[in-house]
């Protein structure tokens, strides 16, 4: 007898409810990522406004990178062997008690930033199990066929929270940090109450086989490893983002290069996501059918190209429309990157698979503000930024050399032939 869940795959372009659960998770999500997004403006201000040292703003990378490189690989193994869900509520509800200590801190008026470091390890520990349930949670909300456009709708759709929480955040701290972790409090619960709406209607019950924790945790990794084509593209984002990243030194960019306050700050983070979000419509009109691979070099290489633009900038507007040219090829990157993933990849490994990605745009993100942070302390912030776009630019040179088979991708269906036969036709 056919598995449950493929018979209601093959059927599932006749199925119009389909939708309506995907918008449904596709809100509780918007709802969380808005909390997080208002949050992280916040906390980079109030921490670098304590201390008014550059390195301080490494930490608070460093301080959510440790723990999710500790915790993803163990969090990809429960993610393919738990409810989704379930694991996704938990996750929330923990970063939900993470905004809770962060307005408690701020309405003690504490100046001692080591609380602010806890809490934000605390927050690492549940974005760990965040990621990659995320990302496996949706292919089993939507059928296979329509993944590619329900990735395109989401990273979209997101690019909203992403635009609207750092300016939220930037105009709610003018009135207080307190008032602004409320609002991030409130977030987090409503997702949370958003998520209990969702439906998972393409679950496979298929568990992994392997008997050692030890085989069951590396089991992402040995899977990527032997796809050149998926290796190349995550370790492509994963350098460019790590040497190239601006985002830690747009606090100090704010108050010493460009002299804006927190309004403008939140300006300046907003305009990636404004970028991304347009790009993100335009691909969901007219999706990349064609040499998606080179395209994916050339986007990360107009990313580097335009970081070094807003390195040497001085002038807001200038910057802004950097940030905004970043953005846009930041996303195509991301889009490319995402669908090639899990479309290579069987349900049943979806969870460890996308912990290891998680872990590189982790370690891409965090660890990129941490050496955004500490370079910014050793040489100032503009050679800093300068210096890590010229390394973008190096990374698409020799990840082009390393990895040709990722430029030669044509079609996003090249990552499915790979799969061996029983897992394409899962």
């Amino acid at each position: 007898m056919p598995n449950d869940s493929m018979s209601r795959s093959d059927s599932a372009p006749r199925d119009r409810s389909i939708p309506l659960a995907f918008f449904a998770f596709l809100f509780s999500r918007l709802a969380a990522v808005f909390a997080m997004q208002i949050q992280a403006v916040v906390v980079a201000w109030q921490v670098y406004d304590i201390t008014r040292d550059p390195l301080s703003l490494a930490y608070v990378g460093l301080a959510q990178f440790l723990p999710m490189v500790v915790l993803l690989l163990p969090a990809g193994d429960l993610v393919d062997r738990f409810n989704r869900k379930h694991i996704l509520a938990a996750s929330w509800t923990v970063q939900a008690i993470c905004s809770a200590l962060l307005l408690w801190l701020s309405y003690t008026a504490s100046h001692d930033v080591t609380g602010f470091y806890a809490v934000l390890a605390l927050f690492g520990c549940a974005r760990a199990f965040t990621g990659p349930t995320l990302q496996s949670l949706l292919p089993q909300i939507v059928p296979r066929d329509q993944l590619s456009r329900a990735i395109a709708l989401n990273s979209s759709i997101m690019k909203i929270a992403v635009i609207g929480g750092p300016l939220l955040g930037g105009v709610l701290y003018a009135y207080g940090g307190s008032l602004t972790y409320a609002v991030c409090l409130g977030c987090f619960l409503l997702g949370l109450l958003l998520l209990t709406t969702v439906p998972v209607r393409y679950r496979n019950e298929a568990r992994p086989q392997e008997t050692t924790a030890w085989k069951r945790f590396t089991a992402g990794i040995a899977y990527i490893r032997n796809k050149p084509i998926i290796l190349g593209a995550i370790s492509l984002d994963l350098f460019a983002v790590l040497l190239g990243g601006v985002i830690a030194l747009l606090p100090i960019y704010a108050q010493e290069v460009l002299h804006v306050g927190p309004e403008g700050l939140g300006a300046l983070r907003s305009a990636i996501a404004v970028g991304a979000l347009l790009m993100g419509l335009y691909l969901g009109v007219r999706e990349l059918k064609r040499n998606v691979g080179w395209i994916m070099f050339v986007a990360v290489a107009i990313f580097g190209i335009a970081n070094l633009v807003f390195a040497m900038s001085t002038v807001f507007w200038v910057s802004w429309l950097a940030l905004l040219v970043a953005g846009a090829a930041d996303m195509i990157s991301v889009n490319v990157r995402i669908t090639l993933i899990q479309l290579a990849t069987p349900d049943e490994m979806r969870g460890r698979v996308n912990a290891v990605n998680m872990l590189f745009i982790g370690s891409s993100n965090e660890l990129g503000e941490f050496r955004a942070g500490t370079s910014a302390a050793w040489f100032g912030a503009v050679p800093a930024a300068v210096i890590g776009g010229i390394g973008t630019l190096t990374v698409v040179g020799l990840w082009m050399k390393l990895f040709p088979s990722l430029r030669q991708v044509n079609r996003f269906e090249d990552a499915t032939r790979e799969l061996p036969a029983r897992e394409a036709t899962a």
